[in-house]
Protein backbone atom coordinates (compact mmCIF):
# COMPACT_ATOMS: atom_id res chain seq x y z
CA UNK A 1 0.00 0.00 0.00
CA UNK A 2 1.59 3.36 -1.20
CA UNK A 3 0.88 7.06 -0.39
CA UNK A 4 0.58 9.42 -3.36
CA UNK A 5 4.01 10.11 -2.75
CA UNK A 6 5.42 7.40 -2.26
CA UNK A 7 3.78 5.83 -5.95
CA UNK A 8 6.23 8.21 -7.45
CA UNK A 9 8.80 6.29 -6.51
CA UNK A 10 7.74 3.19 -7.14
CA UNK A 11 5.77 3.07 -10.43
CA UNK A 12 8.73 2.51 -12.83
CA UNK A 13 8.60 3.01 -16.81
CA UNK A 14 4.69 2.57 -16.44
CA UNK A 15 3.49 4.90 -18.48
CA UNK A 16 6.29 5.83 -20.22
CA UNK A 17 5.82 6.42 -24.39
CA UNK A 18 7.62 4.07 -26.14
CA UNK A 19 9.12 6.47 -28.99
CA UNK A 20 6.49 6.89 -31.95
CA UNK A 21 7.51 6.91 -35.46
CA UNK A 22 3.93 7.51 -36.53
CA UNK A 23 3.43 11.30 -35.81
CA UNK A 24 -0.14 11.44 -37.30
CA UNK A 25 -0.71 8.63 -34.13
CA UNK A 26 0.74 10.96 -31.60
CA UNK A 27 -0.82 14.02 -32.64
CA UNK A 28 -4.28 11.66 -32.00
CA UNK A 29 -2.58 11.40 -28.32
CA UNK A 30 -2.24 7.76 -29.46
CA UNK A 31 1.24 6.67 -27.78
CA UNK A 32 2.40 2.97 -27.27
CA UNK A 33 2.84 3.07 -23.04
CA UNK A 34 5.14 0.43 -21.37
CA UNK A 35 3.06 -1.35 -18.78
CA UNK A 36 0.06 -1.62 -21.29
CA UNK A 37 -1.87 -3.55 -23.12
CA UNK A 38 -3.16 -2.26 -26.82
CA UNK A 39 -4.98 -4.11 -29.77
CA UNK A 40 -4.18 -3.40 -33.74
CA UNK A 41 -7.47 -4.90 -35.43
CA UNK A 42 -8.16 -4.91 -39.29
CA UNK A 43 -9.14 -7.33 -41.51
CA UNK A 44 -6.61 -9.77 -43.36
CA UNK A 45 -3.75 -8.29 -45.88
CA UNK A 46 -4.73 -4.78 -44.29
CA UNK A 47 -1.38 -4.20 -42.79
CA UNK A 48 -1.75 -5.04 -39.11
CA UNK A 49 1.96 -7.24 -39.23
CA UNK A 50 3.36 -4.32 -41.57
CA UNK A 51 2.74 -1.74 -38.82
CA UNK A 52 4.24 -4.03 -36.06
CA UNK A 53 6.95 -4.17 -37.62
CA UNK A 54 7.74 -0.54 -38.64
CA UNK A 55 6.98 0.08 -34.92
CA UNK A 56 9.90 -2.55 -34.16
CA UNK A 57 12.54 -1.68 -36.44
CA UNK A 58 11.66 2.22 -36.32
CA UNK A 59 11.41 2.46 -32.79
CA UNK A 60 14.71 0.73 -32.12
CA UNK A 61 13.93 -0.54 -29.18
CA UNK A 62 14.45 -3.95 -26.74
CA UNK A 63 11.58 -5.82 -28.42
CA UNK A 64 10.09 -9.53 -28.47
CA UNK A 65 8.23 -10.25 -31.27
CA UNK A 66 5.81 -13.40 -31.19
CA UNK A 67 5.20 -13.92 -35.01
CA UNK A 68 2.78 -16.94 -35.47
CA UNK A 69 0.97 -15.37 -37.92
CA UNK A 70 4.40 -14.85 -40.72
CA UNK A 71 7.36 -16.89 -41.30
CA UNK A 72 10.93 -16.05 -40.80
CA UNK A 73 11.74 -15.84 -44.13
CA UNK A 74 8.66 -12.88 -44.60
CA UNK A 75 9.37 -11.39 -41.70
CA UNK A 76 12.96 -11.21 -42.33
CA UNK A 77 12.84 -9.96 -45.71
CA UNK A 78 10.06 -6.99 -44.27
CA UNK A 79 12.49 -6.40 -41.63
CA UNK A 80 15.88 -5.73 -43.86
CA UNK A 81 14.09 -3.89 -46.07
CA UNK A 82 12.71 -1.28 -43.98
CA UNK A 83 16.40 -0.71 -42.38
CA UNK A 84 18.22 -0.75 -45.56
CA UNK A 85 15.31 0.66 -48.10
CA UNK A 86 15.69 -2.15 -50.38
CA UNK A 87 12.98 -3.69 -52.08
CA UNK A 88 11.75 -6.62 -50.39
CA UNK A 89 11.41 -9.04 -53.32
CA UNK A 90 15.09 -8.77 -54.03
CA UNK A 91 15.91 -9.24 -50.74
CA UNK A 92 13.44 -12.10 -50.17
CA UNK A 93 15.43 -13.31 -53.31
CA UNK A 94 18.64 -13.28 -52.20
CA UNK A 95 18.08 -14.73 -48.95
CA UNK A 96 16.86 -18.06 -50.53
CA UNK A 97 19.56 -18.00 -52.57
CA UNK A 98 21.85 -17.92 -49.57
CA UNK A 99 23.31 -14.50 -51.03
CA UNK A 100 22.28 -12.36 -48.20
CA UNK A 101 25.63 -11.69 -46.51
CA UNK A 102 26.05 -7.85 -47.78
CA UNK A 103 22.77 -7.64 -45.13
CA UNK A 104 24.68 -8.60 -41.92
CA UNK A 105 26.31 -5.29 -40.83
CA UNK A 106 22.72 -3.70 -41.23
CA UNK A 107 20.62 -6.31 -39.12
CA UNK A 108 23.17 -6.77 -36.52
CA UNK A 109 22.58 -2.97 -35.55
CA UNK A 110 18.81 -3.80 -34.15
CA UNK A 111 20.37 -6.79 -32.57
CA UNK A 112 17.82 -6.37 -29.70
CA UNK A 113 15.02 -7.00 -31.62
CA UNK A 114 14.28 -10.83 -31.22
CA UNK A 115 11.95 -13.42 -33.35
CA UNK A 116 10.31 -16.34 -32.54
CA UNK A 117 8.27 -18.18 -35.25
CA UNK A 118 5.89 -21.02 -33.34
CA UNK A 119 2.61 -21.40 -35.35
CA UNK A 120 0.80 -21.64 -31.78
CA UNK A 121 2.77 -20.49 -28.78
CA UNK A 122 1.30 -21.01 -25.57
CA UNK A 123 1.29 -18.99 -22.35
CA UNK A 124 3.85 -20.73 -21.36
CA UNK A 125 6.15 -20.01 -24.35
CA UNK A 126 5.47 -16.13 -23.95
CA UNK A 127 6.52 -16.34 -20.33
CA UNK A 128 9.71 -18.87 -20.64
CA UNK A 129 10.87 -16.13 -23.64
CA UNK A 130 10.72 -13.28 -21.44
CA UNK A 131 12.51 -14.94 -19.14
CA UNK A 132 14.92 -16.07 -21.53
CA UNK A 133 15.01 -12.35 -22.68
CA UNK A 134 15.63 -10.71 -19.58
CA UNK A 135 18.88 -13.27 -18.66
CA UNK A 136 20.31 -12.36 -22.45
CA UNK A 137 20.15 -8.92 -21.86
CA UNK A 138 19.26 -8.05 -18.20
CA UNK A 139 15.69 -6.08 -18.89
CA UNK A 140 12.52 -7.18 -19.90
CA UNK A 141 11.87 -6.01 -23.74
CA UNK A 142 10.06 -2.75 -23.95
CA UNK A 143 8.40 -3.75 -26.96
CA UNK A 144 6.17 -7.27 -27.04
CA UNK A 145 4.01 -8.03 -30.21
CA UNK A 146 1.73 -10.75 -30.35
CA UNK A 147 1.04 -11.40 -33.94
CA UNK A 148 -1.68 -12.78 -33.81
CA UNK A 149 -4.20 -12.70 -30.77
CA UNK A 150 -5.97 -15.63 -32.01
CA UNK A 151 -2.39 -18.10 -32.64
CA UNK A 152 -2.13 -18.32 -28.78
CA UNK A 153 -2.89 -21.51 -27.71
CA UNK A 154 -4.87 -21.43 -24.87
CA UNK A 155 -7.28 -23.73 -24.47
CA UNK A 156 -9.58 -25.46 -26.54
CA UNK A 157 -12.64 -22.99 -27.45
CA UNK A 158 -16.00 -25.37 -28.58
CA UNK A 159 -18.76 -22.27 -28.85
CA UNK A 160 -18.73 -18.72 -29.87
CA UNK A 161 -19.29 -17.75 -25.72
CA UNK A 162 -15.96 -19.68 -24.89
CA UNK A 163 -14.35 -18.30 -27.35
CA UNK A 164 -15.15 -14.94 -25.97
CA UNK A 165 -14.44 -15.60 -22.77
CA UNK A 166 -10.93 -16.88 -23.96
CA UNK A 167 -10.39 -14.30 -26.03
CA UNK A 168 -10.98 -11.68 -22.97
CA UNK A 169 -9.35 -14.18 -20.97
CA UNK A 170 -5.76 -14.04 -22.35
CA UNK A 171 -6.30 -9.75 -22.82
CA UNK A 172 -6.41 -9.69 -19.05
CA UNK A 173 -3.27 -11.99 -18.82
CA UNK A 174 -1.59 -9.73 -21.26
CA UNK A 175 -2.34 -6.38 -19.67
CA UNK A 176 -1.38 -8.62 -16.74
CA UNK A 177 1.98 -9.37 -18.38
CA UNK A 178 2.69 -5.68 -19.50
CA UNK A 179 1.96 -4.18 -15.96
CA UNK A 180 4.10 -6.72 -14.33
CA UNK A 181 7.37 -6.95 -17.25
CA UNK A 182 6.94 -2.71 -18.06
CA UNK A 183 6.63 -3.59 -21.66
CA UNK A 184 4.45 -2.15 -24.09
CA UNK A 185 2.36 -5.65 -25.14
CA UNK A 186 0.86 -5.02 -28.69
CA UNK A 187 -1.85 -7.73 -29.78
CA UNK A 188 -2.53 -8.07 -33.58
CA UNK A 189 -6.73 -9.26 -33.94
CA UNK A 190 -9.11 -10.00 -36.56
CA UNK A 191 -12.19 -8.20 -37.08
CA UNK A 192 -15.87 -9.45 -37.77
CA UNK A 193 -16.82 -10.29 -41.13
CA UNK A 194 -18.43 -6.94 -41.96
CA UNK A 195 -15.22 -5.27 -42.29
CA UNK A 196 -13.38 -8.31 -43.67
CA UNK A 197 -13.09 -6.42 -47.32
CA UNK A 198 -10.50 -4.04 -45.27
CA UNK A 199 -11.47 -1.40 -46.86
CA UNK A 200 -14.03 0.84 -44.73
CA UNK A 201 -13.65 2.12 -41.33
CA UNK A 202 -13.88 -0.20 -38.78
CA UNK A 203 -15.40 0.98 -35.40
CA UNK A 204 -14.54 -0.33 -31.59
CA UNK A 205 -17.70 -3.50 -31.79
CA UNK A 206 -15.98 -4.29 -35.00
CA UNK A 207 -13.31 -6.34 -33.16
CA UNK A 208 -13.72 -9.99 -33.31
CA UNK A 209 -14.81 -11.26 -30.21
CA UNK A 210 -15.82 -8.10 -28.50
CA UNK A 211 -12.40 -7.92 -26.03
CA UNK A 212 -12.56 -3.97 -25.96
CA UNK A 213 -12.77 -3.98 -22.21
CA UNK A 214 -9.31 -4.67 -21.52
CA UNK A 215 -6.47 -3.07 -23.65
CA UNK A 216 -5.73 0.44 -22.70
CA UNK A 217 -5.68 1.33 -26.54
CA UNK A 218 -7.12 -0.24 -29.22
CA UNK A 219 -6.55 0.78 -33.08
CA UNK A 220 -8.48 -0.37 -36.11
CA UNK A 221 -7.24 -0.20 -39.48
CA UNK A 222 -8.39 -0.13 -43.12
CA UNK A 223 -7.09 0.55 -46.25
CA UNK A 224 -6.83 3.23 -49.78
CA UNK A 225 -5.41 1.14 -52.56
CA UNK A 226 -5.29 3.51 -55.99
CA UNK A 227 -5.40 0.77 -58.18
CA UNK A 228 -1.51 0.70 -58.99
CA UNK A 229 1.13 0.32 -56.32
CA UNK A 230 0.10 3.11 -53.98
CA UNK A 231 -1.74 1.74 -50.87
CA UNK A 232 -2.62 4.02 -47.86
CA UNK A 233 -3.43 2.56 -44.12
CA UNK A 234 -5.70 4.72 -41.94
CA UNK A 235 -5.86 3.79 -38.27
CA UNK A 236 -8.40 4.69 -36.20
CA UNK A 237 -8.34 4.98 -32.66
CA UNK A 238 -11.36 4.09 -31.15
CA UNK A 239 -9.94 3.79 -27.41
CA UNK A 240 -7.71 5.40 -25.83
CA UNK A 241 -7.24 5.61 -22.30
CA UNK A 242 -4.64 8.32 -22.02
CA UNK A 243 -6.53 10.53 -24.66
CA UNK A 244 -8.65 10.94 -27.56
CA UNK A 245 -10.60 8.48 -29.33
CA UNK A 246 -13.50 8.08 -31.75
CA UNK A 247 -15.21 4.81 -30.95
CA UNK A 248 -16.44 4.62 -34.73
CA UNK A 249 -13.23 4.35 -36.34
CA UNK A 250 -14.03 7.64 -38.62
CA UNK A 251 -11.28 9.50 -37.51
CA UNK A 252 -8.05 8.01 -38.51
CA UNK A 253 -4.24 9.15 -39.20
CA UNK A 254 -3.22 8.58 -42.65
CA UNK A 255 0.00 6.73 -43.28
CA UNK A 256 1.91 5.73 -46.86
CA UNK A 257 2.78 2.60 -47.41
CA UNK A 258 5.85 1.54 -49.30
CA UNK A 259 5.12 -2.05 -50.97
CA UNK A 260 8.87 -1.94 -52.26
CA UNK A 261 10.60 -1.54 -49.08
CA UNK A 262 7.81 -1.97 -46.86
CA UNK A 263 8.41 1.14 -44.81
CA UNK A 264 5.53 2.87 -43.43
CA UNK A 265 5.28 6.94 -43.30
CA UNK A 266 2.82 9.62 -42.15
CA UNK A 267 0.75 11.06 -45.12
CA UNK A 268 0.48 14.54 -45.81
CA UNK A 269 -3.53 14.47 -45.51
CA UNK A 270 -5.69 12.85 -42.09
CA UNK A 271 -9.10 13.02 -41.08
Amino acid sequence: MYSLSQSVRVKGAAGEPLPNPFKGLTRMEAEFRRGELSVVAAAGGTGKSVLAVNLAVQSNVPCLYFSADSTAATQLSRATAIITGDDSKVIKRKLHDGDFAEYAPALARRWWIRFNFEARPTPATLELLLECFREVFGIYPHLVVLDNLSNVDAGAADSAESYTFGLEGLCDYLAEMARETHAHVMAMHHVVGEYSDGLKPIPQSGLRGKISRVPSLILTMHKEVDGMSGRTLNVSVVKNREGREDSSGETYAALDFNQSNIRIRDADHAF
